[in-house]
C-alpha cells in the first residue's frame, strides 16, 4: 500500500534501530525504549517546499500522527514541525 500526503504534509519512516545494549550487558526491549527522532522522507504533498524524498530529517518527538503500514511505522507530519535535514 502506498500512501499520498496532502498540502504540507510528509511521510517519514523511522530509522533503523540498532539493538541497545546497557553498560552491564543486558539488551533492552523495543518496548522500552523510545522512538528515534530521525527518520527518511518518504513522500511529500504538493506544497512542500524544502524537503523531497529521501532527505534523511529530524523531527520533535513528540510531533505528527503515527501510522502502521505493512508493519512498517511510519510520521506524517507537518513539514513545518520538521527540525532540520541530515546532510
Amino acid at each position: 500500500m502506498k500512501i499520498r500526503p496532502l498540502k504540507d504534509r510528509v511521510v517519514v519512516r523511522y530509522s533503523e534501530e540498532q539493538e541497545e545494549k546497557t553498560a552491564g550487558g543486558l539488551y533492552v526491549p523495543d518496548v522500552a525504549k523510545e522512538k528515534p527522532q530521525k527518520g527518511t522522507v518518504d513522500a511529500v504533498g504538493s506544497e512542500v517546499k524544502e524537503v523531497k524524498a529521501g532527505n534523511q530529517v529530524l523531527f520533535d518527538k513528540y510531533s505528527g500522527s503515527k501510522i502502521k503500514i505493512d508493519n512498517v511505522e511510519y510520521l506524517i507530519v507537518k513539514e513545518e514541525d520538521l527540525l532540520g535535514i541530515i546532510e
